[in-house]
Formats: C-alpha cells, structure tokens, sequence
C-alpha cells in the first residue's frame, strides 16, 4: 500500500552514486600466488556494474520506479554505463565527471569469492553533486539509496530537507572507520556486511543505532545468512538454498539490499524484507560476474512463498 504522499512522487527509489565498471579476472586461486604471468580461462571482460548500478538493477527488476544518479566520464567505461541503464530503461541522470567514470578490477577466484581493487584516482574530495539536480529529484522521490562513493556524502543533507527516506550500505566496514560514519548515522535503514568487523554484529549495529536516526540495520554474514536489529531486538536471518550452483559472491550485498528495499516499501514486515534480500542474495551469487542479472518480481515472490518465515 502507498499513502497519499507516496503517489505523488514519481521516484519510488532513488539511487545515488555507485556508477562505474569492472574488469573481471578470473584467477585461480585466492589470495593469488606471485607469478610472472598468468594464462586466464574465461578470459578477461569489462562489463559496466559497480554497486549503484546493481541496485538500481535490482530495483527495478522488482518493478520499483528507479532513477540513477552519479559522476560519470566522457569516456569507453561511460559509454558502456550508459548503455546498460538504456538497455534496462533505468533513468540516468549523469553530472560530467573530468577523472572519468570509476573503474574497478575483480579478481575472482574458483569458489566465487572475490578481491576488488578501485581506482581511487577517479573522484576528488571537491567534486560534488549540483544541489539542484539533486533537490528536484529527491523532491520526487519517495526513498534514496546512496552509496558510500563520493561525492554523495554531501547530498545527504539535501536529501533530508526533501523529506525522503534514507538507507545505505557501508559493505565491509570494520565498525570504526570515520568515512562510512557519516553515512550510517544520516540513514534511516543501514546495511552492511560482516566480513570485516572488529566487534560481533550485534555490538555494531546497535551502535549504529544508537549514534544515528537508523530504525532498521541489516548486518549480511553470506552462507550464514544475516542479521536483522528492528524495535531494539537482533534477529538471525537463516540463508536459503540457491537456486543453482554458486558461481560469484559480487553483486550478492547489492541484491539484498533492493530486495529488502522493495519489501520494505510495499510495507511488508523487516522479517519478510530480510527474507526476500536472503534469496535475492542467493540468487545473485548463480550469477556469473560478468552477467548482470537481478532477480525478477514473481521469482522473488515465488520462492518466498515456499521459504519459511
């Protein structure tokens, strides 16, 4: 169900940052022993897809009305951004981005996991947003989802003058790093993933809720499912069977988090919403890298029908 103020936005997510595209390499092992070469099977790929990208994917798959926003470089890797929102009819805002659009290499290994190195030459500490652009988007929009790429640490501050709703993801935080602080106390639901915390979930995430406005903080553990804090109580999210084998850990957190959000904003409870991100997750890792695939409505709600609560 939508309420009056809903309707009368036009956005139902709108995502900001996160634009960009990776190189995938697959290896043979991680971590992945010194050598002089390397022959590589499959092969090398460059496929437009970094974790803005994903969940606006994933939003829109599940038929949320989804909007894109972030930098991106007059250049091949832009070139290839822009034809992935054309070819999934994702609205694209761009603001000309001087460095170029951001790019990343993924090495992944046999069983999936993988190691990201970003080029960190593609942003500067001055690049911002047009607050404009981002009023009248976010004036339209009934939820924001911003990533932790800059520059969108100073839109958060319009975004709430909009009157939108807030989540963001931190990804592998370690609980005390000052530059994702900033964007889990200004979110009204924070996920991140477990990999690499110093202290135990719960310690984190009731912290973050503590310190900041979030009503709803999702810590994701991968094969051990996740973990939910909703009105002051942390629950564990079992993880579902997938689909088919487990080929790709990338793109899993972004999946979870337009899964959870699409039940979140059809009202359903955070339990069901944590559901549909466990099997949205599942689904992703099936997914081979260099594929962009996100799960459809009616396969979500397929397989949550037959999964237990």
């Amino acid at each position: 169900m939508s309420s009056g103020k809903d309707r009368d936005r036009d956005i139902d997510v709108l995502v900001l940052g996160g634009a960009g595209v990776d190189t995938i390499v697959h290896v043979p092992e991680l971590p992945l022993p010194y050598a002089d070469s390397y022959m590589i099977d499959p092969g090398i790929r460059t496929r437009a897809g970094q974790t803005g990208d994903f969940v606006a994917l994933g939003l829109s798959a599940l038929g949320l009305r989804t909007h894109h926003l972030d930098m991106l470089g007059a250049d091949p890797e832009g070139d290839l951004v822009r034809a992935l929102h054309r070819d999934h009819a994702i609205p694209l805002t761009e603001v000309p981005q001087p460095a170029g659009t951001k790019r990343a290499v993924n090495l992944v290994g046999p069983d999936g996991r993988r190691l990201s190195l970003y080029d960190s030459t593609r942003g500067h500490p001055d690049d911002r947003l047009p607050e404009p652009t981002v009023r009248a988007l976010a004036t339209t929009s009934r939820h924001a989802h911003v990533s932790i790429t800059q520059p969108c640490a100073h839109a958060l501050p319009l975004l709430r003058e909009a009157g939108a709703t807030i989540s963001t993801d931190l990804h592998n935080w370690d609980g005390t790093n000052p530059y994702q602080q900033e964007f889990a106390h200004a979110a009204d639901i924070v996920f991140l993933s477990t990999t690499a915390l110093t202290g135990t979930p719960e310690h984190t995430m009731r912290a973050i809720a503590e310190r900041g406005r979030a009503h709803l903080v999702v810590a994701t553990a991968g094969a051990e499912g996740a973990y939910l804090l909703a009105d002051d109580e942390v629950t564990h999210i079992p993880p579902v069977t997938p689909p088919s084998p487990l080929v790709d850990s990338n793109g899993a957190g972004d999946a979870f988090a337009a899964a959870f959000l699409y039940g979140w904003l059809n009202r359903e409870t955070p339990q069901r919403a944590a559901l549909y991100g466990t099997i949205a997750g599942a689904h992703a890792c099936t997914v081979p890298s260099t594929e962009t695939e996100a799960i459809s409505r009616s396969e979500l709600l397929t397989r949550a029908g037959a999964a237990p609560l």
